[in-house]
């Protein structure tokens, strides 16, 4: 037997063994971006779009602008809001005037004479009425007025010393309240005025802007996509036969559809949830309709659009029932 005889029957042997090699299990599915959804804050009118769709934009680039008009007036609110708490506060700490100190020795002043004055003209009376020489009515006013100046005494030396003392740490206390309060509200306003400036949280590819220039988006709505992330990833679904042995971080091969060749990848995720169940009783071969959402990445950055199919080839994995 010849060289060129071993070498033909060398070669029909590895063919023969290859053909009974089992192929690799395989999924199918479509290739995805990691999707950031950026809503409206308000429902105010697009007033400027910066970027188109399918533009690459930096993180912090700005996307596009909602109208500022009742919002910047809002914060304007709060802020005067805010220094009028401030401005109260800082009366409180201040405690009373000096004037105001002045006026209240003053009345303190008025009412000691008052009393003095209401007090002889009582002393004067009493004699009398005891005499019978005048109404013992007139000396009960009498007596009556001099009570009622002795209490505007009191009254007058009460309101000094209140003042003396100054503001009462709970009051102080309430109005540190009420100023925290009132520039929380303001820079919340200030927080809700930023987002109108509609900003990219990540460096991406904008996939799309639902709204147009001059539409108002109601609250919620995605005023625009980011596609995010250095390598996309594919979305499959693995059957129920393969659920077992697939597990995240396990090797995989992902073949892009009109493209050569394979990408290596690892799997990022799978749902322990099947994606689909039968109306009827799961037994038997009905078990194989199950089939549980997967993610597998990409190891390596590719410039490749969202939606075009792929299949996945998992490596290590048997493909047994």
């Amino acid at each position: 037997m010849n060289v060129s005889i071993l070498r033909a029957f060398a070669l029909l042997s590895l063919l023969s063994l290859a053909g009974c090699s089992e192929a690799p299990p395989q999924v199918l599915g479509t290739l995805e971006w990691d999707r950031i959804t950026l809503p409206a804050p308000v429902a105010e009118k697009i007033v400027r779009i910066d970027v188109r769709e399918g533009q690459q934009v930096a993180a912090g680039a700005p996307l596009l602008q909602l109208e500022l008009t009742r919002s910047k007036s809002q914060l304007d609110a709060a802020q005067a809001q805010a220094q009028q708490s401030r401005d109260a506060l800082a009366e409180l700490q201040a405690g009373p005037r000096r004037e105001q100190i002045a006026q209240a020795r003053a009345t303190l002043s008025s009412a000691q004479a008052q009393a003095a004055d209401a007090r002889a003209y009582y002393n004067r009376l009493s004699p009398l009425g005891q005499r019978k020489l005048i109404a013992a009515a007139d000396v009960d006013r009498a007596r009556a007025a001099a009570g009622n100046a002795d209490g505007q005494v009191r009254a007058a030396q009460a309101a000094l010393a209140e003042l003396l003392n100054g503001t009462r740490s709970e009051r102080i206390a309430q109005g540190q309240a009420a100023a925290a309060a009132a520039q929380a509200q303001a820079a919340v306003q200030s927080v809700s005025l930023d987002k109108l400036n509609v900003v990219a949280p990540r460096a991406g590819r904008v996939d799309s802007l639902p709204y147009k220039l001059g539409d108002q988006a109601p609250v919620g709505a995605a005023l625009a996509i980011l596609l995010v992330g250095e390598a996309p990833h594919a979305r499959v679904y693995v059957p129920e036969r393969l659920r077992a042995n697939v597990k995240p971080g396990m090797a995989a091969q992902v073949f892009v559809d009109g493209r050569e060749g394979s990408l290596a990848g690892h799997v990022r995720m799978v749902r322990s949830e099947p994606s689909f169940t039968p109306y009827y009783a799961l037994a038997g071969d009905d078990a194989e309709r199950l089939s549980y959402l997967a993610e597998i990445v990409l190891d390596q950055p590719a410039d490749l659009p969202a939606g075009i199919p792929v299949r996945v080839e998992f490596v290590g994995a048997a493909n047994g029932k």
